[in-house]
C-alpha cells in the first residue's frame, strides 16, 4: 500500500474544515466542500503543466504521461442545469482524479458552445442582447459546476463567443478556404489525397502541369476568369446549391436540422428546399478517409456505424442512356446504379423535378401516350411545370417517404437501355431527389419496391432479372438469387450470383464506352452559412466583381457588430416565397469597407451570414491546450504533447489487424445525440489542420465513451396538463397497484426525460442543500453502468448519505471530532480484504465501471465498520479509493488523519498480488442439494482432496445414515453434492 508522511498533526491543522465535530450531515458536507473547493481554486491544485508556452514546466511534466480528458462542449441554457446534465461530468472527473493518483498529467477543463439559437430568438423576443444571456447562463452553469467539485484547470476554460477565441474559429475558416483538396498527393501516412495551399493549384495551371477541364489554358484566361477557376475547388466555396429554407427561422438549416416531417428542430416551422447562395464545406473530398480511419478509433460499434451510414459510401456503375425525342435528342441521362446486373430489367426512368434534363422538352406528346401519364396537361411542358410546383411545396421527408403513394408525370423523352436498345419512357417525380446521385435513376421495378409500386400506378412492365424462391408471392423480388433474362448476343449474366453478374456487366459497360465503375456517397458537401446574428463573422469580403477575398490574418477577429434588430426580416412563418435578409446586412457602415489587402485601399462588401453553431465545436479540443496563445492556434510541442499519435498504443481494427495510433483526446464523453455530425464535423477540420501541417494527431478523439441518460417520472393531470413531480403523493391499491395522486386528484404517470415543461425537474441545487455535493456524485455513479440510462429516484440519495456517514464515523468520533483509528497492524482478514478492494476498485475506475467501484466501497466500509478500531493502513487506503468518488470528505479524513497536503497527487492504493489469494474458501457440502456442511479448505485444493474431505465430514456421515454414495459432484473448491445410492 502508499506510504505517507504522517508528522503533520492528527488535529488537521492544515485543513479548511477545522469546525466543531459533529455528525456529516448536508451542512456539515456543505462546510467541507467549500472550503476545499476554495482551497484547490487557490492552490491551482488542478493546473496542469504544459511542455512550452507560458504555463510550460519541463520539470513537472518530465516522466510522466500526459493524459487529455474532455466532456462535450455543453451549451449554456437559461434554465441551467438539472441532475442529468452533471452524469458525464462527474464520470470524466473521476476517472482523471484516479488517473491523476497514478502519475499522469492530467489535462480536463470545461468551456462553453455559446453561439446559439435560444438566445437569438430570446434576443428577438425581448430586445436584450444575446451576449448578455449567454454571459449570465454561462456564470450560473459555471457556479453550479464547482460546487459539483470538479477538478478543472480553470484556466483553459474557454467560450465561442469570446472574440480571443472566434479570431482562431476565423482563423481555421480561413485556413478551409486557402486550400483545395489534391486527389493524388502523396501524405506521409501513405495515403493518396490530402488538403494542399491554393498556391499550389495555382502554380499548377500556370505551369501547365494542370489544365482546365473546358479545354482553355491559363494564358488564355484573364484575372477573374483564373479566379473563378480556382475559387471553384477550393474546400470552402460558394454555391448555389438548393438548401432547407426556413422562413419561420429566417434562415437555411443543415439535414439534421430538419425533422421528419419537414419542420424545423427548433420551433417547429416549415421548411422547403430552394436554391440559395450559400457557404459550403467539400466536406466529400474527405468521405473515405473519414470512414476507412474508423477503423483505428476506439469508439463504440454503433456510433462508428452510424458515421458509416452517413457517408453511405457505395460502389457501383455510371451508366448513360441516350436520350430521344424533341429538342433532347442527342442528349443523354447519367445514372448511378449500385445494382448494374439489373440492367436488363430496366422499364423506364425517373428523374428529379429539379433536373436540367426537363428544361427542353417534346412540343407534343408522343402518338399513344396513357392518359395517365399526361396529369391532364396538354403539352409534356405543362405537365412538368405544374408537377415541379407541387413538388417545390413538399419537404424531402415528405418527397422520400416510403409509405407515401408515389406520384409523377410522363417527360414526354423515352431513353435508350444501352444493355437492350431498347426505348423506355422518362418520367419525373418527386421521390428521386436533384441532391441525390445524379438526380436521375433507371427504374428496374422487379427488384425494387418503390419502383413496382410506381410500376404498378402506371401500368409499367416488369421485368424480373433476379430469380425469386419457389415460394415468393409476388410484387418486388430484393433478395439474392441466379440472374434470369439477363443476356444477348454481347452479353450473358443468366446464372450468375449477384456479385459476379455485376462484375460482368460493369466490364462490358466500360468496354463499350455506355458506362463505368464507381464509387459514390450518400454524404454532402456542408452547408456552411446561417442567416442568423448571433454567430461567428466570417473573414470574407467581395470585391466589384463579386468574388470571395479572404482577410488577412492580421486583421481577424472579424468582430460581431451591434445590430437595431435581431430578428431576421422574412420572420413569416408560411411565406416560403421569402428572401432572406440576415440582421448584419441592416448595418451598412460594417457590411461596407474601405480595406487595404495588399494593392492598396478599396471598396469592400462583407459577408452578411454567420457560421453555424458547429463551427466553434469543430476544433475547441485544441484551444484547450494552449488557450492563452496569440500568435498560434496551438503550440506544436503542446498539440504533440497531448494529442500526438503514440507508439504504444495498440489500436485494433474491426478484422483484429494492428494499426498506427492516430492521435487524439484520450477519453471523450457526452451522449450518444452527437453520435454523427459533430464527430464528423470536427473529424473534417482536424484532418484538414493535419493535411495542412498544423497539427500531428489525423483524429480529434482517439476514444469516446456514450453516456447513458436520466430519466424520470412526469405526471399529468385528467386535461394533459403536467404537474410538478415532487408534489406528486404515490399510494398503493387494495390490489397492489402503484396509484399516484396531486392535490387529491389522480394524475398519470408517464417516464422519460426531466424537461422544465415537464415540471419534473431536480437541480444540482436541490442536492448540494438536502445532501451535499459528494453524496449526489456517488449516487449518480452508484445507479447502474454509466452508458445506460436509468431513472432518477431522490428517496434513493439516501443511501449513498449512509455511506458517507459510515466512512466519516469510521475515521472520526462524532462526539469528541478525535481519529479513531489506530496505528495498530490490520489483521490478515482486514489487510487482504483492503488489498482485494483495491485491485477490484482500481479495474473498475480504469473501466469506467462506477457503479461496480461504489459496490466494493461500501462492502469494505461495512466490514470495517465492525471492527472495534480501524487500522490505519484501512482507513488511509478507504480514503484514497474513495477520494475520485467523493473529494470533499476524503480531502477532510486524509487531512484529519495527520497529511498537510491535497491527496490529489497520492500514489492510488497498489494491491499486493500476494493478498489477492484467497488462502481459504467455505466449500458447501450437499446431501441430494440439502446443505449438511460447510468446510473451511484451501483456494487451491484438488477435486479429489475436496472428494475425501466431503465424505469424511461427520455431518455428512450422519444424514446418510448407513446408506451408500452413488454419486459424488465436485465442484472445487466451493461446493460437493452428493447422491446416496
Amino acid at each position: 500500500m502508499s506510504t505517507t508522511d504522517q508528522s503533520a498533526p492528527a488535529s488537521g491543522a492544515a485543513s479548511p474544515g477545522d469546525a466543531p465535530a459533529q455528525r456529516y450531515t448536508a451542512a456539515l458536507a456543505a462546510q467541507l466542500e467549500l472550503a476545499w473547493q476554495q482551497r484547490w481554486a487557490d492552490e491551482g491544485t488542478f493546473e496542469a503543466p504544459n511542455p512550452s508556452g507560458p504555463w510550460g514546466d519541463a520539470a513537472a511534466v518530465a516522466g510522466r504521461e500526459p493524459l487529455f480528458v474532455m466532456d462535450m462542449f455543453p451549451y449554456p441554457s437559461g434554465a441551467g442545469l438539472h441532475v442529468g446534465h452533471p452524469l458525464g461530468y462527474i464520470a470524466t472527473d473521476v476517472w482523471a482524479r484516479y488517473q491523476r493518483m497514478n502519475g499522469r498529467n492530467v489535462l480536463h477543463t470545461l468551456g462553453y458552445d455559446a453561439f446559439g439559437l435560444p438566445a437569438e430568438q430570446y434576443a428577438v423576443q425581448t430586445g436584450q442582447h444575446p451576449r448578455v444571456t449567454t454571459e449570465a447562463n454561462i456564470a450560473n452553469m459555471r457556479r453550479q459546476l464547482r460546487r459539483l467539485g470538479l477538478a478543472h484547470d480553470a484556466r483553459r476554460s474557454i467560450s465561442t463567443i469570446d472574440p480571443d477565441y472566434y479570431r482562431w474559429t476565423q482563423w481555421i475558416f480561413r485556413e478551409i478556404f486557402e486550400s483545395w483538396y489534391d486527389p493524388e498527393f502523396l501524405r506521409p501516412d501513405g495515403g493518396r489525397g490530402a488538403a494542399r495551399p491554393i498556391s499550389e493549384l495555382r502554380e499548377a495551371y500556370a505551369s501547365g502541369r494542370r489544365q482546365p477541364e473546358d479545354g482553355s489554358t491559363w494564358a488564355d484566361l484573364d484575372d477573374v476568369a483564373r479566379r473563378r477557376l480556382v475559387d471553384a475547388q477550393r474546400l470552402a466555396y460558394v454555391s448555389d446549391a438548393p438548401v432547407n429554407w426556413c422562413p419561420g427561422l429566417g434562415t437555411v438549416l443543415a439535414n439534421e436540422e430538419v425533422t421528419a416531417d419537414g419542420r424545423s428542430e427548433r420551433g417547429n416551422f416549415p421548411v422547403v428546399k430552394r436554391p440559395l447562395r450559400q457557404w459550403m464545406m467539400r466536406i466529400t473530398a474527405y468521405a473515405d478517409r473519414l470512414v476507412d480511419d474508423l477503423d483505428r478509433l476506439d469508439w463504440p460499434e454503433p456510433v462508428k456505424a452510424m458515421q458509416r451510414h452517413w457517408i453511405g459510401r457505395s460502389t457501383g456503375a455510371q451508366v448513360r442512356f441516350a436520350l430521344l425525342d424533341g429538342p433532347a435528342e442527342g442528349g443523354e441521362l447519367e445514372v448511378f446504379t449500385t445494382r448494374p446486373d439489373t440492367l436488363f430489367g430496366v422499364t423506364f426512368m425517373v428523374v428529379a423535378p429539379e433536373h436540367s434534363a426537363l428544361d427542353d422538352l417534346p412540343a407534343t406528346w408522343p402518338a399513344g401516350t396513357p392518359e395517365n401519364w399526361t396529369g391532364g396537361a396538354a403539352t409534356p411542358a405543362e405537365a412538368v411545370a405544374a408537377y415541379r410546383a407541387q413538388a417545390a411545396a413538399r419537404s424531402e421527408a415528405e418527397r422520400t417517404d416510403e409509405g407515401r403513394t408515389k406520384t409523377g408525370v410522363f417527360t414526354g423523352l423515352h431513353a435508350v437501355n444501352p444493355i437492350t436498345g431498347t426505348a423506355v419512357p422518362v418520367f419525373t417525380a418527386d421521390y428521386v431527389l436533384a441532391g441525390y446521385g445524379t438526380g436521375a435513376i433507371m427504374a428496374v421495378p422487379g427488384q425494387d419496391e418503390r419502383d413496382f409500386a410506381f410500376a404498378e400506378r402506371f401500368e409499367l412492365p416488369v421485368v424480373r432479372t433476379v430469380q425469386p424462391p419457389e415460394d415468393f408471392e409476388g410484387g418486388a423480388y430484393t433478395g439474392a438469387g441466379p440472374a434470369i433474362n439477363s443476356s444477348n448476343d454481347d452479353v450473358d449474366l443468366d446464372g450468375l450470383e449477384v456479385a459476379e453478374a455485376k462484375e460482368r456487366i460493369t466490364a462490358h459497360l466500360e468496354r463499350t464506352g455506355a458506362g463505368r465503375a464507381v464509387t459514390t456517397y450518400r454524404l454532402r458537401d456542408w452547408l456552411f452559412s446561417r442567416q442568423r446574428y448571433w454567430g461567428e463573422p466570417f473573414p470574407i469580403v467581395y470585391d466589384e466583381d463579386g468574388l470571395p477575398v479572404a482577410v488577412p490574418e492580421s486583421q481577424l477577429p472579424v468582430l460581431l457588430p451591434d445590430v437595431p434588430d435581431y430578428s431576421p426580416r422574412t420572420f413569416a412563418p408560411d411565406d416560403v416565397t421569402s428572401e432572406p435578409s440576415p440582421p448584419l446586412s441592416r448595418v451598412p457602415e460594417w457590411v461596407n469597407v474601405t480595406l487595404d489587402l495588399g494593392d492598396g485601399p478599396k471598396q469592400y462588401r462583407r459577408e452578411t451570414n454567420t457560421m453555424p453553431n458547429w463551427a466553434g465545436s469543430c476544433w475547441y479540443e485544441l484551444r484547450y491546450l494552449d488557450p492563452q496563445n496569440g500568435q498560434k492556434l496551438v503550440d506544436p510541442e503542446v498539440e504533440r504533447y497531448w494529442m500526438g499519435p503514440r507508439a504504444e498504443r495498440a489500436v485494433r481494427a474491426a478484422d483484429g489487424t494492428a494499426v498506427k495510433d492516430t492521435g487524439g483526446v484520450d477519453l471523450y464523453v457526452g451522449g450518444v445525440e452527437h453520435a454523427v455530425l459533430h464527430l464528423l464535423y470536427s473529424r473534417f477540420w482536424h484532418k484538414v489542420l493535419f493535411d495542412l501541417g498544423h497539427v500531428s494527431s489525423q483524429e480529434p478523439f482517439r476514444r469516446l465513451f456514450n453516456q447513458g441518460y436520466i430519466q424520470a417520472d412526469a405526471f399529468t393531470d385528467v386535461r394533459g396538463t403536467y404537474v410538478p413531480a415532487a408534489e406528486v403523493e404515490e399510494t398503493t391499491s387494495p390490489t397492489g397497484a402503484r396509484e399516484f395522486t396531486w392535490q387529491g386528484e389522480p394524475v398519470t404517470r408517464e417516464y422519460g426525460k426531466m424537461g422544465k415543461s415537464l415540471k419534473n425537474v431536480v437541480t444540482p441545487d436541490d442536492m448540494y442543500e438536502a445532501y451535499g455535493a459528494d453524496t449526489f456524485r456517488v449516487y449518480e455513479m452508484s445507479m447502474g453502468p454509466l452508458d445506460d440510462s436509468r431513472p432518477w429516484e431522490t428517496r434513493a440519495v439516501v443511501g449513498s448519505q449512509r455511506f458517507l456517514q459510515r466512512l466519516w464515523r469510521n475515521v472520526v468520533d462524532e462526539a469528541t471530532g478525535e481519529v479513531l483509528v489506530t496505528d495498530a497492524p490490520a489483521d490478515p482478514a482486514t489487510r487482504a480484504l483492503v488489498h482485494r478492494t483495491a485491485a477490484g476498485v482500481a479495474a473498475d475506475y480504469e473501466a469506467l465501471r462506477f457503479n461496480t467501484a461504489v459496490s466494493k466501497l461500501i462492502e469494505l466500509n461495512n466490514e470495517l465498520t465492525k471492527l472495534s478500531s480501524v487500522p490505519r493502513e484501512a482507513a488511509e487506503a478507504m480514503v484514497l479509493m474513495v477520494a475520485p468518488l467523493a473529494p470533499h470528505i476524503a480531502e477532510e479524513l486524509w487531512s484529519r488523519l495527520g497529511h498537510s497536503g491535497s491527496l490529489t497527487f497520492e500514489q492510488f492504493p497498489q494491491a499486493d498480488p500476494a493478498l489477492l489469494v484467497q488462502q481459504t474458501v467455505t466449500c458447501v457440502v450437499q446431501l441430494q442439494g440439502k446443505v449438511r456442511d460447510r468446510l473451511e479448505v484451501p483456494a487451491d485444493i484438488t477435486e479429489a482432496t475436496l472428494r475425501e474431505l466431503a465424505l469424511a465430514s461427520p455431518a455428512l456421515q450422519r444424514a446418510l445414515d448407513g446408506r451408500g454414495v452413488r454419486t459424488v459432484i465436485v465442484r472445487a473448491p466451493k461446493l460437493v453434492n452428493v447422491v446416496p445410492a
